[in-house]
């Protein structure tokens, strides 16, 4: 069996409520999110200089989710793709936010994470089951490949 199908398992037995799934549905994505606005937020010191070539979008989010991506490639390079796609919609999400309204990217992107983390662990108190990534922290990247392994199935692709 390969590594992803193994990874995407194990995920999956902690997940199996239907409730908990449709809060997953909602929370994950929101959480990768706001994670991606908080370091959106980060000020690029050097970067745009350095890469001039990302035209506005050299900055520390970019930088960690390259390095993110790196990593859904060594286990699928299929849901790598799908995931650059969405690693792209929160880039110009958070790029959007912090260009069009007045409260600053990182609150916002605070109170996406605080209020979606609520949810998950409700979720998972519903479900009777501990979160995958108290067991092992790469649960956290899982978590969004694990949706998009059902939306690559969905469309008929291999993953």
């Amino acid at each position: 069996m390969r590594k992803i199908d193994d990874l995407l398992h194990e995920y999956g037995l902690s997940h199996q409520n239907e409730t908990n799934k449709l809060i997953h549905w909602i929370c994950v994505p929101a959480i990768f999110f706001s994670i991606v606005g908080l370091i959106f937020s980060i000020p690029a010191g050097p970067l745009p200089n350095l890469l001039p070539f990302l035209h506005g979008f050299a900055n520390w989010a970019t930088i960690t989710l390259i390095i993110v991506l790196f990593y859904y490639v060594s286990i699928s390079p299929p849901l790598a793709l799908g995931m650059l796609f969405f690693s792209a919609i929160c880039l110009a999400l958070a790029n959007f936010i912090q260009l069009s309204l007045d409260i600053p990217l990182w609150l916002v992107s605070v109170i996406i994470f605080v209020l979606a983390w609520i949810f998950q662990f409700y979720g998972h108190k519903i479900e009777g089951k501990k979160p995958s990534f108290l067991k092992d922290v790469q649960f956290l990247l899982i978590g969004p490949a694990w949706l998009m392994h059902f939306i690559y199935k969905k469309l008929g692709l291999a993953y």
